[in-house]
């Protein structure tokens, strides 16, 4: 009788080993799937607040820069001589270089986290900006008629503007 006691408890204690065996290994691989669902939700909260971020720093920069060509109508509406407007307008010429500069670092941001349609959204705003300040070149070197052409810039660097926060606003709601 103490034969099949002792096969009956050697069984047990075998099959005790193995259930604990089985059941650390489907434990060990819960917490892997687990731990690899977490980063990658964790790696798709860090792209989404960095592509966020980088839209809304180029958004706000935009914005900046519209103030300044707002700033050029201003001064060509309230008229005076060209002698009174240049300082004025050497001052704008030089905040929108500063403004560029800023821009275009938003612009590499976002051509970097992406997604490409997004990209070209900037890029295009980018490209909108030239018109106007090679306006207000013409105008501080003295171009008769070089603030009207300004004038007309401001509309289509708006629409681009306009263009890439509704691709931003797309991209941030579809992540």
């Amino acid at each position: 009788m103490t034969d099949s006691a002792l096969w009956i408890s050697a069984l047990t204690a075998g099959t005790a080993v193995l259930a604990s065996w089985v059941t650390s290994r489907g434990t060990a691989r819960a917490a892997q799937i687990q731990a690899v669902a977490a980063e990658k939700t964790q790696r798709t909260i860090r792209i989404n607040e960095a592509r966020r971020n980088a839209y809304v720093s180029l958004i706000e920069q935009a914005h900046r820069m519209a103030e300044l060509y707002w700033t050029v109508s201003d001064i060509h509406r309230t008229g005076g001589t060209r002698s009174e407007q240049l300082p004025a307008l050497k001052e704008v010429q030089a905040g929108l270089r500063e403004g560029y500069g800023k821009l275009r670092h938003f612009i590499w941001v976002i051509n970097l986290e992406g997604p490409d349609d997004v990209a070209e959204a900037a890029e295009t705003l980018r490209l909108a900006t030239r018109p106007p300040y090679q306006a207000l070149e013409a105008a501080v070197a003295g171009e008769p008629n070089a603030l009207d052409a300004f004038d007309q810039c401001y509309d289509p660097f708006w629409a681009s503007v306009l263009a890439f926060v509704s691709t931003a606003r797309a991209a941030v709601h579809d992540l």
